[in-house]
């Protein structure tokens, strides 16, 4: 059986050889690119985010990002985002001013700064994980690395009835300051605010748990 095959899109975030080599470890086929073409063939789309929101959004535009990312989630075809690569998937962020900057629009509601008196969270803490989690399986309770200044505070996204009750995202949280979104698994959709690749074994395992799902 063949390795999954990720691309890491390359949409200029920054350092991201680190997101590569953690992919690798967990048995992926990586490609570093920008390539439509390969973004949109691959099992698994990694979209990572380094820097500021405005920049991201810039670099992703230019890409043709937010397309790629919507025709990927239209046919089940799965993505996940790291750190700001998570936060796009919102309508907005107030970073880097309050003049609010638009994101792709996957789910509801805008990326704030946390209102924490130290700001950025820096280092390692432990999330409130949802229960049922295939992302976090075997690593529920361990620690994860993170740095950011923005989150999304809130879940908005209105709850499903009926036979979609059944797919309802599942959203974990994390506190510093306040409550903030940390991950969330919606479908094909799914992101961290927290960097699985820079969170030793507990986040390869993470990785590894996306990876085998693809």
């Amino acid at each position: 059986m063949s390795a999954p095959s990720v691309v890491v899109f390359d949409y200029g975030s920054g350092n991201i050889r680190s997101a590569v080599r953690a992919l690798e470890r967990v048995g992926a086929a990586v490609t570093l690119t920008a390539d439509p073409a390969a973004a949109l063939a691959c099992d698994g789309l990694f979209v990572p985010g380094v820097g500021n929101f405005h920049a991201c959004m810039s670099g992703l535009r230019a890409a043709d990002g937010p397309r790629i990312i919507d025709i990927r989630l239209a046919g089940g075809r799965p993505v996940l985002g790291v750190c700001v690569g998570m936060q796009v998937m919102f309508d907005g962020s107030d970073e880097p001013s309050m003049a609010r900057v638009d994101g792709i629009g996957e789910w509801p509601g805008v990326v704030r700064r946390l209102p924490a008196e130290v700001v950025p969270h820096m280092g390692w803490n432990t999330l409130d994980v949802a229960p049922g989690s295939r992302l976090f399986a075997g690593v529920a309770d361990q620690a994860f690395y993170f740095v950011h200044s923005y989150a999304a505070l809130t879940w908005d996204l209105p709850p499903a009835d009926g036979a979609m009750a059944a797919a309802a995202p599942l959203v974990s949280r994390c506190r510093y300051g306040t409550d903030f979104i940390a991950a969330v698994e919606n479908g094909p959709l799914s992101a961290t605010q927290f960097h699985p690749e820079k969170s030793g074994d507990a986040g390869l395992q993470l990785l590894q748990n996306w990876v085998q799902s693809l």
